[in-house]
């Protein structure tokens, strides 16, 4: 149990286990494969969020370091906490080794815990590795009038989610349960930049299931301005950037059964935002994905690119990330039930679906940016750039079924999204 006992001890240090490399026949087979290949990296979340970031700089850095250096996309697959994402791998995208995805940390855990959703076997996932271990925030918006995690205990406070399998339904769920806070949930907003506007608008009064590396590269001026009041640090070791009075949920265990569900609850932490490819990938192949992980986060480029963009860097490798959830589905049932009761039982917590209502607004094209994969249109005066999926969003030029990579500045187009989103549902142009 030695991955355990690291985690559970002082959590995963950062760093990177060494991976093998492929002798020299296997490398020119893989490069051969890979030249003419395009690899897609499919993101579990809507575009805007913590994982669509982390996705993205994925997609554009780690082709330069597979042999052969492929074509690479990212491309948003959302849907109920990334557990669309993860089923497809497992079950419908290619075993090749030309597509990976990145999922919700908490997703691998969910088959664990005896959800009807997923339809997978996490532990036959070929993990690539994770650019961050994580802690993760409860947090009230400065307008909300919470301050500590006391409080969330005397009264009810209102939180945004996204779908259960998610940090944050999963995360609020234990609490309650565990700790007896007294949390409602709001569901069903697809991704960041909605659960955001949710705060902004008094909809929610805060989240809770948020890393701390995502605030940081989201929404690094509402740490600035003070909009965010940081009540409980969820992980099994304190970020150093945290202030040290902000508590740790594992120092608020009452029993030491309790301390061992929630070690089991917050396990997952360590493996960050992991990325992973399909099972049945040729092992040559996801040796080369690994390595290629490797390199990439260590190089000085992308370790200079994420310090200026404050793009958290402390790598996890796809190997501690496999022996890890071996590890953790080698658990004793009566702690696992314990921890998937906290996880699922709902009888102490309030929760609503959010029906997040379809905008529409037409104007002008100004830019399009990566083959059409981003396009800024200029509505009464303000400019809007939305994320323009190949497979997710309509698109038709003059009445016409068109490719994104089409639609040229100039143009007008209606376009309907999701409101508070980036991600288009449909652009109608002429």
């Amino acid at each position: 149990m030695k991955v355990l006992r690291t985690i559970f001890g002082v959590a995963l240090a950062g760093g990177i286990a060494a991976v093998a490399a492929p002798g020299a026949a296997d490398a020119q087979s893989v490069a051969d494969f890979y030249k003419t290949k395009r690899v897609t990296v499919f993101i579990g979340y809507a575009a805007g969020g913590g994982y669509d970031r982390y996705g993205r700089v994925f997609a554009r850095e780690i082709a330069k370091f597979i042999p052969g250096k492929p074509r690479t996309i990212a491309k948003n697959m959302p849907g109920a906490g990334s557990i669309v994402l993860a089923n497809a791998l497992y079950n419908t995208l290619p075993k090749d080794g030309t597509a990976m995805g990145i999922i919700g940390r908490g997703v691998p855990m969910e088959p664990l815990f005896g959800r009807k959703g997923p339809k997978f076997d996490a532990t036959k996932f070929n993990w690539i590795g994770s650019m961050n271990n994580e802690v993760s925030l409860c947090v009230a918006f400065h307008t909300s009038g919470f301050k500590t995690i006391q409080e969330t205990q005397q009264r009810e406070m209102i939180l945004a989610a996204t779908a259960q399998g998610s940090d944050g339904v999963d995360f609020p769920l234990a609490l309650n349960n565990v700790l007896g806070t007294k949390f409602k949930l709001i569901t069903g907003y697809p991704g960041g930049a909605t659960l955001q506007l949710a705060q902004e608008r008094g909809e929610a009064h805060g989240r809770c299931g948020w890393s701390w590396s995502s605030i940081k590269t989201t929404r690094p001026h509402w740490i600035k301005e003070g909009k965010l009041k940081i009540m409980l640090q969820l992980a099994l070791k304190k970020h150093p950037e945290i202030p040290a009075d902000v508590p740790l949920v594992m120092d608020l265990a009452k029993t030491d059964r309790d301390r061992k569900i929630l070690q089991l609850i917050f396990a997952r932490q360590a493996m960050g935002r992991p990325f992973l490819a399909p099972p049945d990938v040729p092992g040559d192949r996801v040796a080369a994905l690994r390595g290629a992980f490797d390199a990439m986060v260590k190089d000085p480029a992308v370790k200079a690119m994420a310090a200026k963009t404050k793009l958290e860097i402390e790598p996890v490798s796809g190997r501690e990330i496999e022996d890890m959830l071996k590890e953790i589905y080698a658990t004793p049932k009566e702690i696992v039930q314990a921890a998937a009761d906290a996880t699922q039982r709902v009888g102490k917590t309030k929760i609503v679906k959010k029906v997040i209502p379809i905008v529409s607004g037409e104007g002008k094209v100004t830019k399009t940016a990566k083959k059409g994969r981003r396009i800024t249109v200029s509505m009464k005066g303000k400019e809007t750039t939305f994320a323009v999926s190949g497979s997710r969003t309509k698109v038709t030029i003059a009445g016409k079924k068109a490719k994104r990579s089409a639609i040229k500045p100039g143009m007008t187009c209606m376009v309907k999204w999701p409101e508070g989103a980036k991600g288009a549902n449909e652009m109608s142009c002429k």
